[in-house]
């Protein structure tokens, strides 16, 4: 505006000169034209610095509003709702033929998720989980105040709030002045659903290769970025270290000594684990994994048959001294520190199939790993049976595909191989029939994720699992000890000859 009143001056100004000498009337409105214009040009002054005025005034109120947006950000923990119902159809078939069947497994998974970050390096992550299967057990002595019918609804002494993870993350773009970038946590870890078996539930893969190790785990975490420094891309490598047990005695022990070693139970029982990745390129990636854990829990062979003998005896005539008896077996059924067990895994991961070769193949990722476990039992011990060393091995086969029935489908197929001495730390997998990837045989496995809408998602599954061996899912001691069907039948056993679970959900995510 205030342009156009200058030019408009500047042609009043050459029309008085060029029409002065011919009409005096137009000459004197010029004249007054050019007073109206310098008005016009004081008052749009005026108006300009009230403008500026203004202008500085909301410029300083939206700074303010700034931080007072970001102090409230900052003030917030921010949740997200994972929350999933699931039923199952599950079929045991036993070793000598019959079944054990349970078609309707209903159970609800819910997943409260937290991160507050409170300054530019440091961010605390936590999830609280509650996962139940619907109703109330009667397999036990019903007690109202916990029966499952008035569970929330009753004042119990039952705390049942659990933490699945609580952990700070330090990072950090230099380490020590160097161009390598850092990371350092401290807490629950996210140590289950890692690369591998996030796959199938549609997630992305927590800390841990689920090939060897999918448990929860209180410890720490030291991550190095190398990409910068090295001419491989994105490479990198991490130390874990984790409790899984303690030997601590409880708080009003009863003897004065709270907290101290307790020399009636097993050692400690720590992780430590090297995470390394030597190329990752977006596209295709290298992982390897090495994790030593001590003093593992099993149970003794002969301390097993005494309470099985007691159990039947006190099943078939439960009178006071078989019930003595039994109570006696049971007690010295306890856990003891056997051994130790190290681990190695490598994986390969393609996340697309050649280079836009069709959409098809840019839209599937396939990975495969080899893992071995080794066992080294404490003097005097046994180990999956056995005085001796003993080594492992398990194959990993899987693809995830765009589903070709569906436009936002997507489809899954996964093969698993263990050997007879095989022994995972998987007992956290999320399958009901125990975890495949712990399996002493074979495992298949094919799944179907579908978006129903931007918040729910719809995921079937259909996971076989065919045993060469007992013992997939015990612990570290005899109970661990792998026997052929034949030899387990010979021994007065029963075991599980094949497993199959049938698994539906629907899933909110938000």
């Amino acid at each position: 505006m205030r342009k156009k009143i200058i030019a408009l001056s500047a042609v009043a100004a050459l029309s008085v000169n060029a029409f002065a000498t011919d009409n005096s009337d137009i000459t004197l409105q010029l004249e007054l034209l050019k007073k109206q214009i310098a008005s016009l040009e004081k008052k749009m002054n005026k108006n300009t610095k009230k403008i500026k005025k203004v202008a500085k005034k909301v410029k300083r109120t939206g700074k303010k509003l700034n931080k007072v947006k970001a102090h409230d950000a900052g003030d917030n923990i921010k949740w997200d709702v994972d929350f999933r119902t699931t039923v199952d159809n599950i079929d045991y078939k036993k070793a000598d033929g019959t079944h054990s069947k349970n078609h309707d497994l209903l159970s609800n998974r819910l997943l409260l998720n937290m991160k507050f970050k409170a300054d530019e390096k440091v961010t605390f992550y936590g999830t609280l989980a509650y996962n139940k299967t619907f109703g109330s057990s009667t397999d036990t002595n019903p007690n109202y105040a916990n029966f499952d019918w008035i569970t929330n609804e009753t004042a119990t002494t039952d705390s049942t709030l659990r933490v699945k993870e609580a952990y700070w993350l330090y990072m950090n773009d230099t380490f020590f002045g160097t161009d390598v970038s850092w990371t350092a946590s401290i807490g629950r870890r996210p140590s289950t659903g890692g690369l591998g078996i996030s796959y199938r539930e549609g997630d992305k893969p927590k800390s841990a290769i689920a090939s060897t190790v999918n448990v929860e785990f209180d410890g720490a975490s030291f991550r190095w970025n190398l990409g910068n420094v090295t001419p491989l891309p994105g490479a990198w490598f991490k130390i874990c270290m984790g409790r899984g047990l303690t030997n601590a005695k409880p708080r009003f022990a009863m003897d004065g000594t709270d907290y101290s070693n307790n020399d009636m139970l097993t050692e400690d029982s720590d992780m430590i684990g090297l995470i390394a990745v030597p190329y990752d390129d977006g596209q295709y990636s290298l992982w390897t994994n090495y994790a030593q854990a001590s003093h593992l829990i099993g149970y003794d062979m002969n301390d097993m048959m005494a309470f099985q003998m007691a159990a039947g005896a006190y099943q078939t005539n439960p009178n006071g001294t078989n019930l003595a008896e039994y109570m006696n077996a049971a007690n010295s059924m306890k856990f003891q520190d056997v051994g130790d067990i190290s681990y190695t895994t490598v994986m390969f991961k393609a996340d697309g199939i050649g280079s836009e070769i069709n959409d098809f193949l840019d839209n599937t990722t396939f990975f495969t790993s080899y893992s071995t476990s080794k066992t080294d039992p404490t003097s005097g011990k046994r180990m999956l049976g056995s005085p001796d060393s003993k080594t492992g091995n398990s194959i990993w086969v899987g693809v995830q595909m765009p589903c070709p029935l569906t436009e936002d489908g997507r489809l899954g197929l996964e093969w698993n191989k263990g050997s007879k001495y095989w022994r995972s730390m998987t007992y956290a997998e999320d399958t009901a029939i125990g975890s495949k990837i712990a399996a002493r045989g074979t495992a298949t496995e094919v799944y179907w994720i579908k978006p129903l809408t931007p918040s729910l998602t719809f995921n079937a599954r259909y996971t076989y699992i065919d045993y060469d061996y007992t013992g997939s899912n015990g612990f570290f001691g005899d109970e661990g000890t792998p026997m052929t069907m034949d030899q387990a039948k010979a021994a007065g056993q029963n075991p599980v000859d094949t497993a199959s679970d049938i698994r539906a959900s629907i899933r909110y995510r938000f």
